[in-house]
């Protein structure tokens, strides 16, 4: 049986990992504004 306390774990399970997420790539764009912009060639 399929029981509330299952579906909240998971569902925190799930929030978690999407933070975790988030965070990583909030870190990885952080990174890239870092770099010279002339590196960045428009996609045409």
């Amino acid at each position: 049986m399929y029981s509330i306390e299952m579906a909240y774990a998971r569902m925190r399970e799930l929030q978690d990992l999407a933070n975790r997420s988030r965070a990583h790539q909030s870190a990885d764009a952080h990174r890239a504004n870092e770099k010279p912009r002339f590196r960045r060639a428009k996609k045409r």
